[in-house]
């Protein structure tokens, strides 16, 4: 009887201890952020190039404007931080288009250099899976990769 009792408290406080484990976070992706230098520079590039919408800043900051990404993601463009910052290719924004070729003959129309991801002006990364890409950068030398995911 004792080892029965035993096990039903040790059952007990098992499935106690799991109850507080279930809950889960579930996040999704909300927004990035970049620092930039000049901040109507900037908005203007992704308004020009990329055909972004700008949307209320709704933290009604200065230095700070938003743009829509689309399906609620946005892009938040900050000039007012002055701390120098590094970047390189691994870091990187990427969208997809089904229009990819469209969009290269887009960014040499407003004579925009792209390459590959090893550096190869005007040329496209196809990777094995087939997904087309090229990367270039914005005027603070953030990196943009464009891809073709999705496309059929």
């Amino acid at each position: 009887m004792r080892k029965i009792i035993v096990l039903i408290i040790a059952l007990s406080f098992s499935s106690f201890v799991q109850s507080q484990d279930t809950t889960s976070v579930n996040f999704t992706f909300n927004h990035l952020a970049l620092s930039v230098k000049n901040l109507d520079r900037s908005i203007d590039f992704y308004k020009k190039v990329l055909d972004l919408n700008e949307i209320t800043n709704r933290t009604k900051v200065e230095g700070i404007r938003w743009l829509s990404l689309g399906e609620a993601k946005e892009l938040h463009l900050i000039s007012t931080l002055k701390d120098p910052f590094i970047v390189n290719k691994a870091i990187h924004l990427s969208l997809s288009t089904p229009n990819f070729d469209s969009f290269i003959k887009r960014l040499e129309l407003l004579k925009i250099n792209y390459s590959d991801w090893l550096g190869t002006a005007a040329t496209i990364t196809k990777r094995a899976d087939g997904i087309k890409q090229i990367y270039f950068q914005d005027p603070d030398d953030y990196w943009i990769e464009i891809n073709n995911i999705g496309q059929r």
